[in-house]
């Protein structure tokens, strides 16, 4: 009995018009790309969910997420809902650059369209914004209301997004200055004007071909290729050295300087790329495992549009035609088998009413022939301090009142080496009765080239080219501390 055929499987589309508005509810700009978007959707958002008065407000107070600071309006979620329309929220500065969703789909959804297509969407809308004007803000956009209109109405078309490369879009969205004809000479005008059509020409070509993100025609005297790995490690470890909380943010960024179309092959030592190695040569995966380095476990992989998903799908190998220039190829995240490049331990003992004994043993924890750089060590003393006595066996130290804390410096430090600080805190006698200091955990940071925390190698870098030419390729890797507030590498005293 032959099963009846599969439905028809339907893209949605991503938003059905997109808005800029200030914090004050100014609308900076809009741009409809379906019939379905009226007037009173814009003031549905100003009035009830930038600036809502009455019971939306008492409720959106009445349950405060925890750790959200409330900068003043109800929109923590990105996605809102007000009767049919579906509101799609991304901030960048002081604005908000929001999505539109008519609709009503199955358990309340915003039927046809694609949300998670609709926020990517309004990330890329970002980013031209700091590609063309160098920030996404009011200023701005305020500055370059055509230019903004003529991106947007390229980039997207009947709700579904096109183009947004924003080295494509410069080919062919060449909007300038306006300048005075009468001080441009008629042979500078018909240069002008020629050049104009040859970039035309060239967009066009490249907007209909495969690869949109790199241009025909790309010659350089010397090939180069720089893969930069780039690790941020979170961590948080007790007192006495066990590791609560530890993970890598990992980013792999690329600089091309080559000639033609090459494609570019990267493989990296991960375990799911082994295991489809070692199928394919039909060998014994405990053989090779053996054989060759640490394999890891690379999760939230994020790739550039360059890279061709299938084929990593089929081979796990990183296959791409690169863009010109700089970029992110792949981001990652690890959370097992970290290698901590610091240990860090610290005793901490009240000596009565006034004084403080503080005592931090810092051990690098990489090879010898690594050197790590501007070790920067955070110590929190009480705010009643008075002044501090300290000595280190290496780098620098000395108390920071307004920081409150002990700041230790060490320029260089080589791996399997030792340092100490220790310090006597006075601090100030006060009538008041004294409580007991609640201990904010020490900070670290640091930069440590040639080492990654996860254990993310490069395997190969392979360069093919019609011509043949040679290449010279540059692999470099960083391991530094995790620089956001959700993110660090922190050791807590008691």
């Amino acid at each position: 009995m032959s099963s009846a055929p599969a439905p028809p499987v339907r893209v949605g589309h991503a938003l059905s018009g997109i808005f800029v508005i200030n914090l004050r509810g100014d609308v900076l700009l809009m741009r409809a790309y379906r019939e379905d978007i009226e007037r009173h959707v814009l003031d549905a958002f100003r009035t009830q969910i930038l600036n809502p008065r009455g019971g939306a407000r008492r409720d959106a107070r009445s349950t405060p997420q925890r750790g959200r600071k409330d900068d003043g309006f109800a929109t923590e979620a990105p996605v809102r809902r007000i009767g049919s329309v579906t509101y799609m929220m991304k901030r960048s500065r002081d604005v908000y650059v929001v999505g539109i969703a008519r609709g009503q789909g199955e358990r309340g959804g915003p039927g046809d369209a694609n949300l998670m297509l609709g926020f990517t969407f309004l990330g890329h809308v970002v980013r031209l914004c700091n590609q063309y004007f160098g920030a996404c803000d009011e200023n701005a956009i305020r500055g370059n209301f055509v230019l903004m209109y003529e991106l947007l109405d390229e980039i997207c078309d009947d709700g579904y997004p096109q183009i947004t490369a924003g080295e494509t879009l410069k080919t062919y969205i060449t909007q300038k200055g306006s300048k005075l004809e009468g001080a441009i000479g008629k042979e500078a005008m018909e240069r002008s004007a020629a050049e104009d059509q040859r970039r035309a020409m060239e967009a066009a070509k490249q907007v209909t071909s495969a690869v949109q993100w790199r241009r025909e025609g790309l010659s350089y005297k010397k090939n180069e290729v720089y893969l930069d790995i780039v690790e941020s490690v979170n961590l948080m470890m007790s007192a006495e050295g066990t590791v609560l909380r530890a993970n890598v943010q990992g980013a792999i960024y690329m600089r091309a300087f080559l000639s033609g179309m090459p494609n570019l092959s990267v493989g990296l030592n991960d375990r799911l790329g082994e295991t489809t190695r070692v199928t394919s040569r039909g060998e014994d995966a405990e053989t090779s495992a053996a054989r060759d380095r640490r394999l890891i476990d690379l999760d939230d992989l994020q790739f550039h549009q360059c890279v061709r998903l299938d084929k990593f799908s089929a081979e796990k190998v990183i296959e791409f035609t690169p863009p010109d220039g700089e970029f992110e190829l792949v981001k990652y995240r690890v959370s097992d088998n970290i290698t901590l490049p610091f240990k860090l331990m610290p005793v901490v003992k009240e000596l009565g009413r006034t004084r403080l004994a503080v005592t931090v043993n810092l051990r690098s924890l990489y090879g010898p022939t690594t050197v790590a750089n501007e070790i920067k060590v955070r110590i929190p003393v009480p705010k009643l301090t008075a002044r501090a006595t300290i000595n280190v066996s290496g780098g620098k130290a000395k108390y920071v009142p307004e920081e409150g804390c002990l700041r230790w410096k060490i320029k260089k430090c080589a791996g399997h080496e030792e340092y100490q600080l220790d310090a006597e805190v006075l601090l100030a006698n006060t009538l008041e009765d004294h409580k007991p200091w609640v201990q904010p955990p020490i900070n670290i940071a640091f930069h440590v080239p040639m080492f990654t925390a996860s254990g993310l190698r490069v395997r190969f870098l392979e360069v093919k080219e019609a011509s043949n030419y040679d290449v010279v390729r540059w692999v470099r890797y960083l391991c530094q501390s995790g620089g956001s507030s959700s993110s660090s590498y922190e050791i807590r005293c008691a």
